[in-house]
């Protein structure tokens, strides 16, 4: 008598934490506004890439987003070629494709990510004059050229 009155109870109870499980277990939903968000740190603009810079460096705000941070650097390319620091240029223009691959958005953001890429390495090239800035510029162009052209769609 003791065993029938149990069984019922126990499946009650299963059937309860079974229904509130899949709540407890999903995932947090990622904000509607991250499409948003990864085209504003993803222009040309110097203040584009200065917000990205700023949410680079307190990842941890913008972990609900769920971007992917990870870089290779200037990938197969010295990161700093004949001495001009390119390597933070080469860290956001990963940002870009990674994040936009993910979001489904990149072929339509890849030329805007390439120029963008240009500018931050341009603006690395800034604070050079003379022929160094000319050797710069010219290196900026060669690398957009490469990612131009052979970057992964």
């Amino acid at each position: 008598m003791r065993r029938r009155r149990l069984v019922p109870a126990l499946a009650t109870a299963a059937a309860v934490v079974l229904a509130l499980a899949p709540a407890a277990w999903a995932a947090p939903e990622v904000p509607a506004d991250k499409p948003l968000v990864l085209s504003r740190w993803t222009q040309r603009s110097a203040a584009s890439y200065q917000a990205w810079a700023d949410a680079r460096e307190h990842r941890g705000a913008w972990a609900a987003y769920g971007f992917d941070w990870s870089t290779d650097h200037c990938t197969s390319s010295p990161d700093n070629p004949f001495g001009f620091p390119f390597t933070t240029a080469c860290d956001r223009h990963d940002f870009g494709y990674r994040n936009h691959r993910a979001a489904g958005l990149f072929p339509a953001a890849k030329a805007r990510l390439d120029e963008a890429f240009l500018a931050d390495m341009k603006r690395v090239c800034a604070q050079y004059s003379g022929s160094r800035k000319g050797s710069c510029e010219s290196t900026a162009w060669t690398y957009y050229q490469a990612v131009r052209l052979l970057g992964i769609s």
